[in-house]
C-alpha cells in the first residue's frame, strides 16, 4: 500500500510549523548537496534567496524524497550562484516558505582545496548558519582568482609576506601588488611578486602604509597585478570551510614607526578579502 506525499508541512503541538532542518554536504567542485528533514509535495523546491535581492534572482533547486520524511535537493557547480549571501527556504510545504536551519555539514571536500589553475573562474559555495540560526550559502565567483595562503611577519615586525596561488591567468615578469588605501583612489603602494606560473610571493613593508597618516585608521586593499596588460586582482582566501574568515584568521598588530603607538595588522573583510590596517589602538 502507497501513500501520497503530504502537501503540508509538519505540526508541532501548538499547531505551528515545524521548522525543517538540512543537512549539508559540499563538494570539491563547488556543488552542494541538501537532505531536507520535511514531508513531500508536489511542488517542493530548496529556494535559495539572495540577501539584499528580490525574487526574482532566487535559484529553485527541485526537492525529490530519498524517505518518506527526507527530500534532496542539488547545487551543481555549473548552476550559477552569483557572489553573496544566500538564505535557504523550502517552498511547497503548504503554506508560505519555511526557513530552514542547518543540521550537519559536512565539508571535509573543500579542506585545502586546489583547483586546476588553468580554469578559468574559481567557484565557491559554503553552508553556514547564518547569526539568526537560519541556514545561508555564502557564494564567490571569481574569474581570474588570487588566492592569499601563509602569512609570515618579519622578526623585526616591519613587514608582511603573502604566498599564495593564481587561478585563471599566469604570473609574469613584471608583476606587482598593490596595497590601495580605501577611499583615496590615487594612493597606492606597490611592491614586486616573485613565483611561478601559478603561484606568488610578496613582501609589504609596513613603514610605507603610516606615512603621512596623522592618527587616521587607514584600511589598505591587496590587489594583484599579474603582468603589465592584466587588470589587477583582488587578493583573497576563498579555498577553505570557513565561510566567515575575519573573526577566525587573527593576526598580530605589529608596531609601525617610531612613535610606539602605530601599529599595522592584517585582517579579512567581511567578503574574505585581504587588507592591512593602519591605526592607533
Amino acid at each position: 500500500m502507497t501513500t501520497s506525499p503530504s502537501s503540508r508541512p509538519a505540526k508541532a503541538k501548538d499547531g505551528a510549523p515545524v521548522v525543517p532542518r538540512a543537512d549539508c554536504t559540499a563538494d570539491s567542485a563547488g556543488g552542494v548537496t541538501f537532505d531536507v528533514a520535511v514531508a513531500a509535495a508536489p511542488d517542493a523546491a530548496l529556494v535559495l534567496r539572495r540577501r539584499g535581492g528580490t525574487r526574482g534572482d532566487d535559484v529553485r533547486l527541485p526537492l525529490t524524497p530519498v524517505s518518506p520524511s527526507r527530500l534532496r535537493a542539488v547545487l551543481p557547480s555549473t548552476v550559477d550562484l552569483p557572489e553573496g549571501r544566500w538564505e535557504a527556504h523550502v517552498h511547497g510545504a503548504g503554506e508560505a516558505d519555511l526557513a530552514v536551519r542547518p543540521g550537519i555539514s559536512d565539508l571535509r571536500a573543500l579542506l585545502d582545496r586546489t583547483p586546476d589553475p588553468r580554469h578559468e573562474a574559481v567557484a565557491v559555495r559554503i553552508p553556514y548558519a547564518a547569526p539568526d540560526g537560519s541556514l545561508a550559502v555564502r557564494s564567490w565567483r571569481r574569474a581570474p582568482h588570487a588566492e592569499a595562503g601563509d602569512l609570515t611577519f618579519a622578526a623585526d615586525g616591519s613587514a608582511m609576506t603573502v604566498e599564495g596561488r593564481l587561478y585563471g591567468v599566469e604570473l609574469g615578469p613584471d608583476a606587482v601588488v598593490e596595497a590601495r588605501l580605501r577611499g583615496e583612489r590615487d594612493r597606492v603602494h606597490r611592491e614586486p611578486v616573485t613565483g611561478g606560473e601559478h603561484s606568488f610571493v610578496c613582501t609589504l613593508p609596513y613603514a610605507p602604509l603610516a606615512e603621512g597618516r596623522d592618527g587616521a585608521k587607514w584600511a589598505w586593499d591587496l590587489w594583484l597585478t599579474p603582468a603589465a596588460d592584466t587588470p589587477a586582482i583582488r587578493v583573497a582566501r576563498l579555498l577553505d570551510d570557513v565561510a566567515e574568515k575575519q573573526p577566525v584568521f587573527k593576526y598580530p598588530a605589529l608596531p609601525v614607526g617610531d612613535d610606539g603607538k602605530t601599529v599595522a595588522f592584517p585582517y579579512y573583510t567581511l567578503d574574505n578579502d585581504l587588507t592591512v590596517q593602519v591605526s592607533t589602538p
